[in-house]
């Protein structure tokens, strides 16, 4: 691994002088070419840098703790040292992460689909609360998530909830998140205290680009409608929601939460084209959840993810293994220690 990240590394000192270099400048083709790659590589050695000056920084703070006299010093550069150490471990685990082979899709912006599944009125309220844990993770992670559709409920639940999550990595680090999740508790609704088991759905499907899905006319019908917020409610006087019905697929999509019709619209044809790309992307491989990181199917029985509130606390990835026992903190948008498990064992 040290090898490989020497050399990732000597590549982008190389790519770097020659990027500064006034006769690469000059050739728009070259310096293309070596930009690119630049920014392919550039988070790898960026971060093997900060591994290298962690692991020096380690290594003198524990060789002053050796030398020094004084005892309270001695012990202020050995816990300098271990928190050195503490810090590298993290720090090689990320670059585990990095070196992995990639999708062409990983850096892409994408579409994240929730909805409640069985379990009533509390299944609605457990996929509002996996919305809020995912706008928290995307708010930790610099990644911009914004609402496209919605379908709320008079208590507050989330019927369905359809969101474009737009940054570097975007995909990468949500595709692994789709599949059902299952929460175990007293629901708010439960009057005797009897625990209850609900679930919801949740998919993430990579943003298309326009030239990589035609849309023809005939093929779909858009029909324009006023947003509608719970029970039903007129929360728009002008027209402004968009539907689009593609006919050969039969897939439908819609979009209220733009300003303006003409948004709505792009946001339809953006989460169609996605739509679009995935299924084409299936067709075209022997198996389907090839393009969605290997997820089980989404389905009862098929739980990539528990989160249980009684009769104890804890969050379990039933594909990996990996655990939480804070669970109002995984709750809060700490899902990251889930993310980097699956990507190391996939």
């Amino acid at each position: 691994m040290l090898k490989r990240l020497d050399d990732i590394l000597k590549r982008y000192e190389f790519l770097s002088a020659q990027l500064a270099d006034p006769a690469v400048i000059s050739d728009m083709g070259t310096w293309q070419k070596y930009s690119k790659e630049h920014s392919e590589i550039g988070e790898t050695a960026e971060k093997y840098l900060q591994y290298l000056a962690c692991e020096k920084e380690m290594k003198e703070a524990f060789a002053q703790a050796e030398t020094e006299g004084d005892k309270e010093m001695r012990q202020l550069f050995s816990d300098e040292g271990y928190a050195c150490k503490e810090k590298l471990s993290a720090l090689k685990e990320e670059l585990k992460i990095l070196l992995l082979p990639k999708d062409k899709n990983d850096e892409r912006s994408c579409i994240l689909e929730i909805r409640a599944g069985a379990g009533g009125e509390e299944a609605a309220l457990f996929a509002a609360e996996l919305c809020r844990m995912y706008q928290s993770y995307c708010a930790n992670h610099r990644l911009k998530m914004e609402i496209a559709d919605s379908n709320e409920t008079e208590l507050g639940g989330v019927k369905e909830a359809v969101y474009n999550v737009s940054g570097k990595g975007a995909y990468k680090l949500l595709k692994y998140e789709s599949g059902v999740h299952r929460v175990q508790r007293v629901p708010e609704t439960e009057t005797q205290g009897r625990i209850h088991t609900s679930t919801a759905t949740v998919a993430v499907l990579p943003e298309a680009e326009d030239v990589e899905v035609e849309i023809n006319d005939k093929d779909i019908r858009i029909d324009i409608f006023h947003s509608g917020g719970a029970g039903g409610q007129n929360v728009n006087k002008v027209a402004s929601a968009v539907r689009i019905t593609h006919f050969p697929t039969g897939i439908v999509v819609q979009c209220q939460n733009e300003r303006s019709q003409l948004q709505n619209k792009e946001m339809c044809f953006k989460m169609l084209r996605s739509k679009l790309l995935e299924k084409k992307i299936e067709e075209r491989q022997a198996e389907a959840d090839a393009m969605k990181g290997d997820v089980k199917k989404i389905e009862w029985g098929s739980q990539i993810r528990s989160y249980v509130f009684c009769p104890y606390t804890m969050a379990k990835d039933h594909r990996t293994g990996y655990e939480k026992g804070d669970i109002q903190a995984v709750m809060d948008g700490d899902i990251q220690g889930f993310i980097i498990d699956y990507l190391k064992k996939t």
